[in-house]
């Protein structure tokens, strides 16, 4: 893609704290040493087949959007061994953290970015991604902050472009106003459909769902969770 075809990140670009509590020496020696191997490296070419980016044959691949403490990926990951998968996180914390599970796991499957997810939905061929989960996002409750969701117009049209025909973009917050917000941008958008048939559909997890810290957080505090399936029309 072209810098003049390439969509604006006036207000759909990385909002938020990039480095937490200092890492231990062993998390920063992941970052410099195991990062570069599985990191995504966008200043290629995107390759016509993204499966170029694994030493296997995929059956299919999933991008997961700000993957947190990992524990989702690192589990899908070992659940689905013939499933690729790209996990992205800019916070250097949470992506250390993961770093020491796939060493740990020995996960062959997984391909890493640590920068802004707009960056590589842009670099990605079209049509190439199965599933893309955004589980627990920042929700930024003030309204004078929602322009920062990442769930916006110009990200669902990056996400219909990478997304096979009959793909799913999988949602999961605790937060009524942006599961409500995400409803209503998916409902506009021409290349979404909502599978829900009943409230059960989306009020039950994903199937093998693991669990997150942030939704036992939810629960600990007496909110409940929304889980969302969109088809790729």
């Amino acid at each position: 893609m072209s810098d003049a075809e390439r969509p604006s990140r006036a207000s759909e670009a990385f909002f938020g704290r990039r480095k937490g509590k200092p890492l231990r020496e062993r998390q920063a020696q992941h970052l410099e040493t195991l990062l570069p191997a599985l990191k995504v490296d966008l200043s290629t070419p995107a390759p016509a087949d993204i499966a170029a980016l694994y030493d296997f044959k995929p059956a299919r691949t999933r991008l997961e959007i700000g993957f947190g403490g990992g524990e989702h990926l690192i589990h899908r990951a070992q659940e689905t061994p013939d499933t690729a998968f790209i996990g992205v996180e800019p916070f250097v914390n949470s992506m250390a953290k993961l770093i020491g599970r796939v060493e740990e796991t020995g996960a062959r499957n997984i391909r890493l970015y640590d920068d802004d997810a707009t960056e590589l939905l842009d670099w990605l061929p079209a049509a190439s991604i199965d599933q893309i989960d955004l589980l627990y996002p920042d929700p930024w409750p003030k309204k004078k902050h929602w322009k920062r969701r990442f769930v916006s117009k110009v990200n669902l049209d990056r996400f219909a472009r990478v997304l096979k025909p009959g793909g799913l973009f999988c949602f999961a917050s605790d937060i009524d106003t942006y599961v409500n917000w995400t409803l209503v941008h998916c409902g506009a958008h021409p290349a979404f459909a909502w599978t829900a048939e009943n409230a059960a559909d989306w009020l039950t997890p994903f199937a093998g769902w693991p669990g997150t810290r942030y939704e036992a957080k939810a629960r600990r505090e007496g909110r409940k969770s929304a889980y969302l399936t969109f088809r790729r029309l």
